[in-house]
């Protein structure tokens, strides 16, 4: 058991606990497609992993009205869960994860998901793993403001009745790592993800 000062440790999902990028990479050209759109570069799109939908969605596409990143936030959504129904559908967690969880566990020690998913996506990667039970607080896009906002630790730290000194995020992302700084917590950067480990230093991480 590894010794530290946190009672509340946040995990992001995708990127950071399970692989998912070709689900998301997929779902987002399909999108596209079916609205005669060109798919976004595979690059960009991991690129956002991690913000809300409608959030992403508008990086990828800035000159999109409203009623258009709706159109598309629809189609992800629909291609997301027809995904998630497909009988090759993987999102494997990143190796030694379950390892991970065990070794930072401890007396008092909670854990908790911050992450650009809906709560439906959540439960459903969590059960697929096996992980429901592990997690306590989970803060997703259809309960607070996307990330970096800090909207998603505020919650979960008020849920949790922690303060920040006692709390850190664990992410793949530079607006996982801005999340944390603006929510005055710690913010460990999870090198194996979709951002470069630079980016993760540059936004505030203080280990990779």
């Amino acid at each position: 058991m590894v010794s530290h000062r946190f009672k509340l440790i946040m995990f992001d999902c995708d990127g950071t606990l399970v692989d998912s990028q070709h689900t998301i990479v997929a779902s987002m050209a399909l999108a596209w497609r079916s609205l005669d759109l060109q798919e976004p570069d595979p690059t960009a799109v991991r690129r956002v992993v991690g913000l809300t939908l409608e959030t992403a969605i508008a990086a990828l596409h800035p000159d999109a009205d409203e009623l258009l990143l709706a159109k598309l936030a629809a189609a992800f959504r629909r291609e997301a869960v027809a995904a998630r129904q497909s009988a090759t559908y993987h999102e494997p967690l990143f190796p030694g994860i379950r390892e991970a969880i065990e070794a930072i566990d401890g007396p008092g020690v909670a854990f908790g998901i911050a992450t650009g998913k809906n709560l439906r996506g959540l439960h459903h990667t969590l059960e697929a793993h096996g992980l429901s039970e592990r997690f306590i607080t989970l803060q997703t896009a259809d309960r607070a403001p996307s990330k970096p906002h800090p909207g998603m630790l505020h919650q979960a730290m008020a849920e949790m009745g922690v303060d920040p000194g006692s709390t850190v995020l664990i992410g793949d992302t530079s607006f996982d790592m801005e999340m944390a700084h603006n929510a005055g917590t710690a913010g460990i950067g999870a090198g194996w993800g979709y951002h470069e480990p630079l980016d993760l230093t540059r936004a505030g991480s203080r280990a990779g």
